[in-house]
């Protein structure tokens, strides 16, 4: 299923939702927790449906023997829970506009907490009854209906998609900011390839509805594909905190339908540790909300999380936190175990802040744990369009006294007037920038052998064209597969020395290093012959239209003189 099929899905299916926003009166702090919860179900439905048959004939070969099972035993297992019978989506779509659905919902939600207690009191059961005044089955036949169309016959994650697009679309409504509890899937997935998780604790400090843990699972399922393992269960516990407790029940439900093992927990960050974090996790990601004002100094100031690196305040006789970009930033920094990574989304104004803030930045810098910094385009959040930059940790870095800059300011998909993203071959191609400074050149010729399968595969001349475009940007760039410093995309820029770090007053900025290219389009010389080519011709078909225009308005006129005649 392509961007533009998903894309018109995603809109149906939210068209189908807002109704209850224009029939009921409802506000969409009221109706998105049941229009989440039914997704959820549809959701659990169809990953339960991935394995029904893998289930069955495991309990019918083992009935009657010595070693018989459950068939919820079973089914926890195999795909991380189970699924009775009354809590299956068909059975609530086969439910009548005389019957009480509602209730069937409630009963389809209590049967599920029987057999999962990880999901009692997060889905909202009693959500059901008042939807609509005058006619509440109606309602929400219809939506069971709608959303019977999310398809099953492709990958889950396209329910992860429509879930994102879901809660983006409540944020917009609810003028939620920052991406409080919703960060882009590629962008996350841009995140995951950088730090290449492998097990072990992870904190999301701000976690939102859990998609950070969720793209690590899934990237460490991937790799664990790749080398032939069995990936039902794999070593990582997620830990997060969220101060919504709506958005924290979301998490929790990412994690159950993702088979997640983790702990999410209901708190403010800026005041309460409950992870008790401190040098404690193996990865750290998050994208906290940017620029909070008003965070209590005499809150903060004495926890060992925030004053390693210096506790952010104004001078004066009464100093306060003046905003909490660099809580977070610490929070990130020291969270860490001694071989631990992080990456948090964080706003472009922090990489060059002043004051008590540059006085921390200084700190973490000559520690040597900042590893990368890269900044994003813009128009990459559907909440907001503030610029942002990722920074990346690593407590292990080899080399201390360098950081590595990369400028992807330029490199985006176009998703629609307003909004981009990082297509999949965009990730690929920035990470393997990560991977050949750390000398993984073979990962760089996997990259390019891949490419060149699928372009040797494609069955449009359109495809192939495309996959030879990623090969030649990539060996255009990195010719020897190795790491090369390339003006206007990456640098790697030592502490000391002539426009090194120091000499930049200490900013991150990735632009005060990396450059710009002579082209101010940014292209290649071959992109640009492909872009004149292709503007050649739509200026001769332009032409062409236009004297045809000019024919036609000439015989009309024409026409008119020999009628007034």
């Amino acid at each position: 299923m392509n961007t533009v099929t998903i894309k018109d899905l995603e809109k149906r299916l939210w068209n189908t939702a807002d109704e209850l926003r224009a029939n009921t009166g409802l506000k969409s702090s009221e109706y998105s927790t049941p229009i989440l919860g039914l997704i959820f179900l549809k959701f659990a439905d169809s990953k339960y449906a991935e394995y029904e048959e893998e289930i069955n004939k495991e309990y019918n070969n083992l009935k009657g023997g010595r070693r018989e099972r459950s068939l919820e035993e079973i089914a926890i297992e195999k795909c991380g829970f189970y699924l009775p019978d009354k809590s299956r989506y068909g059975y609530l779509l086969n439910l009548s506009e005389e019957e009480n659905i509602a209730n069937g919902i409630k009963e389809a939600i209590e049967e599920m907490e029987k057999h999962s207690p990880t999901l009692v009191g997060i889905l909202p059961k009693n959500s059901y009854h008042n939807l609509s005044r005058e006619d509440n089955n109606k309602v929400l036949n219809r939506l069971l209906r709608n959303f019977n169309d999310i398809p099953t016959d492709i990958e889950s994650d396209i329910f992860g998609e429509i879930y994102e697009y879901f809660l983006g679309n409540f944020a917009l409504a609810e003028g939620q900011g920052g991406g409080e509890f919703f960060t882009p899937r590629t962008i996350v997935q841009y995140m995951v390839e950088v730090l290449k998780p492998t097990e072990g604790k992870i904190l999301d400090p701000a976690c939102g509805s859990g998609g950070m843990f969720v793209q690590t699972a899934h990237y460490i399922k991937k790799q664990q594909r790749k080398e032939g393992k069995n990936n039902n269960n794999i070593n990582l516990r997620a830990y997060g905190v969220e101060k919504t407790g709506e958005t924290a029940n979301l998490a929790k439900m990412n994690l159950f339908l993702n088979n997640i093992r983790g702990d999410i927990i209901e708190a403010n960050s800026y005041y309460a540790d409950p992870h008790d974090s401190f040098e404690n996790f193996d990865y750290v990601m998050a994208n906290p909300p940017f620029n909070v004002d008003n965070v209590e100094l005499d809150l903060v100031k004495s926890q060992e999380r925030f004053n390693k690196y210096g506790v952010p305040q104004t001078k004066g006789k009464n100093p306060k936190v003046p905003n909490a970009n660099y809580l977070w930033i610490n929070q990130f920094a020291t969270s860490l175990n001694d071989k631990g990574r992080a990456a948090l989304v964080m706003a472009n104004s922090a990489s060059d802040a002043g004051h008590s803030e540059k006085d921390i930045r200084r700190s973490l810098i000559e520690a040597g744990i900042i590893f990368q910094m890269v900044a994003l385009p813009s128009n990459m959040f559907i909440t907001v369009t503030l610029p942002a930059t990722l920074w990346f940790f690593d407590r292990d870095k080899k080399n201390k006294d360098e950081i590595l800059f990369i400028d992807a300011r330029n490199i985006f998909t176009q998703v629609d007037r307003a909004l981009r993203k990082f297509s999949e071959e965009q990730i690929k191609n920035l990470s393997i920038i990560t991977r050949l400074y750390e000398g993984d050149s073979a990962s760089f010729f996997e990259l390019i052998k891949e490419y060149e399968n699928n372009r040797d595969s494609a069955e449009s001349e359109e495809e192939k064209k495309y996959f030879q475009k990623q090969i030649d940007w990539l060996l255009e760039r990195f010719s020897q597969g190795k790491y090369e410093d390339i003006t206007g995309l990456c640098k790697v820029a030592k502490l000391k020395g002539e426009d090194g770090i120091i000499d930049q007053d200490y900013s991150l900025n990735p632009g005060r290093y990396v450059g710009v290219v002579i082209e101010d389009d940014g292209m290649t010389a071959e992109e640009f012959k492909e872009e004149i080519f292709k503007l050649n011709d739509e200026l001769k078909k332009l032409n062409a239209e236009a004297k045809e225009l000019e024919k036609q308005i000439e015989e009309n006129l024409d026409k008119l003189v020999i009628e007034y005649e």
